[in-house]
Formats: structure tokens, sequence, C-alpha cells
């Protein structure tokens, strides 16, 4: 679903534009979820002041944000995210997930200064919502603002309290752009699966058990694969087994770094062929 995350200084209005987000475009006909980091903070137990103070309930309940974030993305509804989202490198990895799941994605920046955040703090009818001073200070500076030029807070829009909510800009940057497609650093590939290993890890076995019996028996020159007729490895003649195994291990590990879902268990055993002749001729 495309992905609206918003970010802002403690007490400047985040939630407020969630809302407003939320219901422009549910009269939009969309369907819009909201990930809130105060709703999991609640449910993970802890006192809001006692959270921000440290670091790893921090990570917690940012790591539980995230994970409700992967659960719902899809393709059609929106996901907003109601939080400071204060660390650049957050944003980014929120930017990967939304990219490895080819929806579109912007950032609002709930825009305000530090003396008119603290105010409006101050004026939360519950003190239990109400940031401390030295929680706020602190938050305060270590906020990392969103910027036009990078591409994790991209489209961004800057909004300020008086101003009002951006519908139709959003609305375009979210359903009319083109799709970032993802990458390497982004696509989840097939290894992830224990029968791609195992598969991947038997076929090149049998390749080495093949080549090597066609030396037991003289066969100097390429070997045709029994799986693919059309694929052949030529190897040394002299090539032993430990050189043979060595090269498979290289081919195991690189493709588990390397490998996209664009390569299926068919391609394997010429892929494999063809780095047993590069790497062992």
């Amino acid at each position: 679903m495309p992905l609206v995350v918003i970010s802002g200084l403690p007490a400047s209005g985040k939630s407020t534009r969630a809302a407003q987000i939320k219901a422009h475009f549910e009269g939009l006909g969309k369907t819009v979820h909201i990930v809130s980091e105060r709703d999991c903070i609640r449910v993970a137990g802890y006192e809001k002041n006692e959270y921000f103070r440290d670091s790893q309930k921090e990570k917690l309940v940012r790591s539980s944000v995230k994970s409700h974030v992967l659960r719902l993305l899809n393709k059609n509804d929106l996901l907003i995210i109601d939080g400071g989202n204060y660390i650049k490198g957050y944003r980014y990895e929120i930017f990967c997930a939304s990219k490895s799941s080819r929806t579109a994605q912007c950032t609002v920046y709930c825009a305000i200064t530090k003396d008119q955040a603290w105010s409006f703090n101050e004026a939360f009818d519950e003190p239990n919502e109400r940031y401390e001073k030295d929680v706020f200070e602190a938050l305060c500076l270590r906020f990392e603002e969103p910027q036009h030029n990078s591409r994790w807070d991209s489209p961004l829009f800057t909004l300020f309290p008086e101003e009002d909510l951006q519908g139709e800009a959003i609305y375009d940057a979210l359903y009319s752009q083109i799709i970032v497609k993802p990458n390497l650093s982004t696509q989840n590939p097939p290894l992830n699966t224990t029968n791609f290993l195992f598969e991947m890890d038997r076929m090149t076995q049998t390749i080495i058990d093949q080549v090597l019996s066609a030396r037991k028996l003289g066969l100097t020159g390429p070997v045709k694969l029994a799986s693919d007729p059309n694929v052949s490895v030529d190897v040394a003649a002299d090539v032993q087994a430990p050189q043979l195994n060595r090269c498979r291990r290289q081919f195991l590990n690189y493709m588990k770094l390397h490998t996209t879902t664009a390569v299926t268990i068919d391609k394997i055993p010429s892929l494999f062929a063809q780095f047993l002749n590069t790497n062992c001729a």
C-alpha cells in the first residue's frame, strides 16, 4: 500500500496530521491504516517519558512499528506511520521496505519551532501525554530533519501548524508517480527458502560428481550435463576433486549474496557450468 511517513518534533501535531490524512483519503474511498508509535508504546507497557529515556526500549518499539508496517504493506490501501521518526537511518529502512514492496511513499514533515512545540506540549489535557522538559530537549536535539534531496524522504511535504493539508498533492505523489523498482539491496531473494538452498546444493554436487566420473573414465573433453545436454562443463583435463569443490563453495557463497528473484532453480546448472568453465579452465 502507498506509505506516508509522518515526522516532526515532539508535540508538533503529528497525530493530528495523520488523522487529517486518514479522513481525506477515506473520503476518496481508500482504506487507510495508521501504525501509531504512541499505541505501540502503550501496548509495550511503557510510560511515555520512561520510554524515551531508555534507548533499548526505543529500539524495541521501533522494531514493533516496523513489523506492523511490513505486515500491512500492500499495493491497494494507504498506510500512515504516525510517530517522530526522527532518525534518518530508520526512515531509510522504511523506504527500503516500501521499495521492496513496489509501493509509493512520501514524507509529511510537521514543521514547527521548538518554542511553539513546547507550548503545545504544555497545553495537552492529560498530564501523562506531556513530555517532561529533559525528554523534550533530548528529542529535539536528536531530531534529524527530513530533507528534499534525500531519496528516502522524497517527495517531502513540509506543513506548518497554520497550513491546510496538501491532500491533492499527497494523493498525486502516492498514486500518480512512477514506483521505484527494487534492487539487490531491497529485493528478497529466493535463497530465503530452505528448498532453494537444498536444490542448489544438490544440483551443484551432482554436476561435480558427473565431471569427476567422466575424468575417471578418461574423457578429457567437455562434459554434457545429464540434466541439460545443451550445457557443457569444459574444465582442465587434470582438474581434481579439491579444485572443483573449492569452486563449488565459491559459487554457493556468491549466489547466496547476489541472487535475485529473477534466478530460478532451473537456471542453476547453466550458471554453475559457466562458473566452472571460467574458474577451473
